[in-house]
């Protein structure tokens, strides 16, 4: 009598063995299709991952000497509302931080006091009620927003916002001591050298007027270009 192994034409270890045998076969190429399917993924989600996450800046500031030209209107709490103009020199330390140095040129001029010395003429309130002022002020500019914007389907243009916190001297006949100043101001940027931009300015000082001492809030809001140097990024 054969014994059962016999039955299948090879001893009981050889049929496991080749029972082996085949699921491997078998197997080995799904396993290898997995694996071919995992690479090709894992390419695709990391060349997707630099695509989004690693661009080179459209726009770069770090390191650059800006220089701005601007004018605008500035409204004094104790007089009359008059053009500025100016102009700005700023070094950027880095793509957020940066120190600007400004100069800027007005006029104090009252209506008030004018239209008091035309109606009482043998009472005059000030001598001259038209002086110039000169504005020296220093500020630390904080980039904290940044955003691109796409023209109708053409080029991309970079933008962000700042703020500005520094002092100066308000040189006028009136302003005693330190002027503080604050804001906030944007600037757009064109190609690899020019922006625009526009700016808001709280200026915090006192003035004296007829023998009283004031603690004034003047607005300064400016519109003007810069130009970047070196001219490329």
């Amino acid at each position: 009598m054969r014994a059962k192994g016999a039955l299948c034409g090879c001893a009981p270890v050889s049929c496991y063995a080749a029972a082996v045998a085949v699921a491997v076969a078998i197997a080995w190429p799904t396993t290898a299709h997995a694996q071919c399917v995992d690479e090709e993924l894992k390419q695709e989600l990391i060349g997707g991952r630099h695509y989004r996450g690693v661009q080179e800046r459209l726009f770069v500031k770090a390191f650059r000497h800006e220089l701005s030209f601007m004018g605008g209107w500035y409204a004094a709490d104790l007089y009359s509302g008059n053009y500025v103009l100016g102009g700005a020199y700023t070094f950027h330390f880095s793509e957020d931080l940066a120190l600007e140095a400004s100069f800027q040129y007005t006029r104090f001029h009252s209506d008030a006091a004018d239209t008091f010395n035309r109606r009482y003429p043998q009472l005059v309130l000030e001598q001259n009620t038209n002086n110039p002022g000169l504005l020296y002020f220093g500020h630390l500019i904080w980039s904290f927003a940044y955003g691109k914007l796409r023209w109708l389907g053409g080029g991309i243009s970079r933008f962000d916002f700042n703020l500005a916190l520094g002092a100066g001297v308000t040189d006028d006949t009136t302003s005693i001591g330190v002027t503080g100043s604050a804001g906030i101001g944007t600037k757009w940027y064109f190609g690899h050298w020019f922006a625009l931009r526009f700016d808001v300015r709280d200026h915090v000082l006192q003035q004296q007027l007829i023998g009283e001492q004031h603690l004034v809030n003047d607005i300064i809001v400016t519109l003007g270009f810069s130009v970047f140097i070196p001219f490329t990024n």
